[in-house]
C-alpha cells in the first residue's frame, strides 16, 4: 500500500504541477481579466472531467482494482473508449456554447472544446493504470504531458501569441500526445464501439457516480459563474488565486484519490473491520497537511512569496487564504468517508451527499458574494464543506451497518435456491464469490469474472 501510495503522490505532483503551472502562468502574464475566462474555462473542463470519471473510470475504480492483466485490458479498452466518446460530446457542446459568447471568453471557450477529447482520454489512462497497480505507467504519461506543454508555452511567449486562447489550446493539445501515448503503454486501444455495452454493465454506477460527479462540477461551476455576474471577471480571478495558492494540498488530495478508493475496496474484501479505521486516517492526516500549509501562506505570502509567485494580484488575493483553508481542511474531513463509500459501492448514498452538499455549496457561496464579496465567497464555501463532511460520515455509518446486515439476510435468502446442487464446481465457485461481494457492499456489482467470460 505505501508504495501505491507514494506512486500516486507522484504522479498526483506531476499532473497538479502542469495545471498549477499554467494557471500561474496566465495569472502572471495575462491580468485578472484573462485569467478569469480561463478559471471559467477550467471550471467548465472539471465539469467535464467529473462527467467522464462517472461514467468510465469510477466503475473501473471499484470493480478492476487488482483483477488479472487480462481482464483488465479488457475493461480498460471499454472504459477508456467511454472517456473518448464523453471527451468529443462535451467538447461540440463547449464549441457550441462557445460560438453564443464573444470576447475573451469565447477565445478560452474554442480552445477548450477544441482538446477536451484529449484531455478526458489522457485522465482515463491515468486511472486505469491505478487500477491495476501501475502508478508508474501513469506517472510516465503525466511527464509526457509535461514535456509536452512547457515548450509550447515559452514558444507562445517568444513568438508573441500570449493570449488565453492559445494558452488553453497549448495545454489541451500537450495533454492529447500523452493521451496518444497511452495505448502504447498498455497495449490496448481504447474501443469507442463499447462505449454502449460499458455504460449498460455499469448502469447501477455509472450513472449514479455521474449525478454525483457533475453535480459538485456543476455547483462549482455556477458558483464561478455567479461570482464573476456579482462582481466581476476579476473577482473569479482572485479567488481562483486563493485556490491555486492551496495547490500543494489539493495535489495531496487528488494523489491520495487514486489510491484510496481502490485500497478502500481492498480493504472490503479482506478486512471489511479495517475499513473505519482507514477512512479516519485518510481524513485525519490530509487535515493535519493542510492546516501546515495554511500556517506556511499566512507567513510566507507577506515576505516576498506572493509577489514572486501571483505578481500584483497577490494583495486582494491574500485575505482569501485563510477561509480557503477551512475550506481545504473541511474537504479533508470528508475524504476518508468518500473513499470508505466509493469503495463500498455505496453510490446511493454517495449520490444523496453530493446533490444536499451541492446545493449547500452553490447558495452558501453566492449569499455570501452578495453580503461579502470575494471574501463572503470563500467563506461560504467553507462553510458548505463542513456540512458535506458531516453528512458524508453520516451516510459511511449508516452504509457500514447496512453491509453487516446484509450478508445473514442474503444467505437466507439464497439458501433453497432449486436446482443449486446441480450446477458446475466452477460456476458455483463464481457465484459464491459474487454473493459475498454482493453481501459486503449491499449492492448487486457485476465483477470482474463476467469481463474473463
Amino acid at each position: 500500500m505505501a508504495r501505491r501510495l507514494s506512486w500516486g503522490l507522484t504522479d498526483q505532483v506531476v499532473s497538479s504541477l502542469t495545471n498549477s503551472f499554467v494557471t500561474i502562468y496566465i495569472a502572471r502574464e495575462l491580468g485578472a481579466v484573462q485569467f478569469g475566462a480561463f478559471s471559467l474555462a477550467y471550471v467548465t473542463y472539471s465539469f467535464a472531467l467529473n462527467a467522464s470519471r462517472g461514467l468510465a473510470t469510477d466503475a473501473l475504480m471499484v470493480r478492476f482494482s487488482g483483477t488479472d492483466l487480462a481482464t483488465w485490458r479488457r475493461a480498460v479498452a471499454g472504459c477508456t473508449g467511454t472517456a473518448a466518446v464523453v471527451g468529443a460530446a462535451s467538447g461540440a457542446c463547449v464549441v457550441a456554447a462557445a460560438a453564443a459568447l464573444h470576447g475573451t471568453i469565447q477565445a478560452a471557450f474554442l480552445a477548450l472544446g477544441l482538446t477536451l477529447p484529449g484531455l478526458l482520454l489522457q485522465d482515463s489512462w491515468r486511472y486505469s493504470f491505478f487500477a491495476l497497480g501501475r502508478g508508474s505507467q501513469a506517472f510516465v504519461n503525466d511527464v509526457i504531458w509535461a514535456v509536452a506543454l512547457l515548450p509550447a508555452l515559452f514558444l507562445l511567449r517568444a513568438t508573441g501569441h500570449a493570449s488565453v486562447f492559445w494558452f488553453v489550446l497549448a495545454w489541451g493539445l500537450a495533454a492529447t500526445v500523452a493521451a496518444a501515448a497511452g495505448p502504447v503503454q498498455a497495449r490496448v486501444v481504447p474501443r469507442l464501439s463499447d462505449t454502449r455495452k460499458w455504460l449498460s454493465r455499469h448502469r447501477d454506477l455509472g450513472f449514479r457516480y455521474l449525478a454525483e460527479g457533475t453535480s459538485g462540477s456543476a455547483a462549482g461551476q455556477l458558483r464561478s459563474y455567479g461570482i464573476g455576474l456579482i462582481l466581476g471577471l476579476a473577482a473569479v480571478g482572485y479567488v481562483g488565486c486563493a485556490t491555486t495558492l492551496m495547490g500543494p494540498i489539493t495535489i495531496l488530495f487528488l494523489g491520495m484519490s487514486l489510491v484510496t478508493i481502490p485500497e478502500a475496496a481492498r480493504i472490503i474484501r479482506h478486512s471489511p473491520r479495517r475499513l473505519t479505521p482507514f477512512c479516519l486516517l485518510v481524513s485525519g492526516g490530509l487535515a493535519v497537511a493542510g492546516i501546515a500549509w495554511a500556517a506556511v501562506l499566512l507567513i510566507a505570502l507577506p515576505r516576498g512569496f506572493g509577489e514572486w509567485s501571483l505578481g500584483a494580484i497577490w494583495r486582494p488575493t491574500y485575505p482569501l487564504v485563510l477561509p480557503q483553508a477551512l475550506a481545504v481542511v473541511g474537504q479533508a474531513a470528508g475524504a476518508g468517508a468518500a473513499a470508505g463509500l466509493h469503495g463500498l459501492g455505496a453510490a446511493k448514498r454517495s449520490l444523496r451527499v453530493a446533490l444536499y452538499s451541492s446545493v449547500a455549496y452553490l447558495a452558501c457561496s453566492l449569499a455570501g458574494a452578495l453580503h461579502g464579496g470575494a471574501l463572503g465567497a470563500v467563506r461560504g464555501t467553507a462553510l458548505a464543506t463542513w456540512i458535506a463532511a458531516l453528512l458524508l460520515w453520516w451516510q459511511l455509518r449508516a452504509a457500514l451497518r447496512e453491509s453487516r446486515r446484509a450478508p445473514a439476510h442474503r444467505r437466507k435468502r439464497t439458501a433453497g435456491s432449486p436446482g443449486r446442487h446441480r450446477r458446475p464446481v466452477a460456476a458455483a465457485g463464481r457465484d459464491q464469490c459474487a454473493r459475498s461481494r454482493r453481501g459486503l457492499t449491499g449492492l448487486r456489482l457485476p465483477t470482474a469474472t463476467s469481463y474473463r467470460e
